[in-house]
């Protein structure tokens, strides 16, 4: 039996005239256009979601030594924090969520002109942080929560012994049941959003999983292709590699 490959799986679209494409593509650019208003509608909709309080007092370890939650939004009015993946016993991060960080490392500078901060946060001890940081050649902010509560209290060290047993707004054992997370303990990526109101600050969103294929704008490129992005079968960016390590 001939074994599937990305060549042998994929449904070749036809050959036609110029004109039966301009026909075909203005076709779906209706429904593109359709699905940017809906993506529009839903932008809105987020921004009026309920937000909670913070009282709790985080803390982190960053290149200034500590800093709490209040420290890391600086003079911008709103923050957000990309839950990054790197387990304290583990000497470099998550290289999924080091795929995340090649796509925002470019875009802080750009958030800043808006009056938005952005950090990311690990339970890794800030020294193994700073030194995967150097060989990755990024600049972004990047902090420790090691010893702390923040990475249990946004469900993204996941720890029956501390309290944190959900994960995307669904309970551990109900997910892996179904497949839909990996482990049943340790650390998951997320992305979560504050606001600053005088030195109150605010928790307004977080969003997990697929909720972050937003971010991946690789993954964005690669659905404008034919070939789309080449995950026949297989766990989603498990051909992903830390940018360092893909072959020449």
């Amino acid at each position: 039996m001939t074994p599937k490959t990305a060549e042998n799986i994929w449904d070749r679209p036809k050959i036609v005239s110029r004109d039966e494409w301009l026909v075909a593509r203005k076709k779906l650019l209706a429904k593109e256009k359709e699905a940017t208003r809906r993506r529009d509608a839903l932008s809105a909709e987020r921004r009026q979601l309920p937000m909670v309080k913070i009282e709790k007092d985080y803390v982190f370890e960053g290149p200034g030594g500590r800093a709490n939650l209040r420290d890391l939004f600086g003079p911008r009015r709103q923050l957000i924090v990309y839950h990054f993946m790197f387990d304290p016993a583990w000497d470099e991060g998550c290289k999924h969520c080091s795929h995340v960080a090649d796509n925002f490392e470019g875009a802080v500078v750009h958030l800043a002109a808006r009056d938005t901060a952005f950090a990311a946060i690990s339970r890794a001890p800030f020294a193994k942080i700073e030194s995967f940081k150097k060989r990755m050649g990024w600049t972004f902010p990047w902090l420790s929560s090691f010893a702390g509560d923040f990475n249990y209290d946004f469900h993204v060290t996941l720890d029956e012994a501390e309290g944190s047993v959900e994960y995307n707004y669904g309970s551990v054992p109900e997910l892996l049941e179904a497949g839909k997370i990996w482990y049943p303990k340790g650390e998951m990526p997320g992305l979560s959003v504050f606001l600053r109101d005088g030195d109150s600050i605010f928790h307004t969103y977080s969003t997990y999983q697929r909720g972050l294929d937003l971010f991946l704008n690789t993954y964005n490129y690669l659905d404008m292709t034919p070939l789309g992005r080449q995950e026949h079968g297989e766990r989603i960016q498990a051909w992903v590699r830390h940018h360092d390590r893909y072959p020449a």
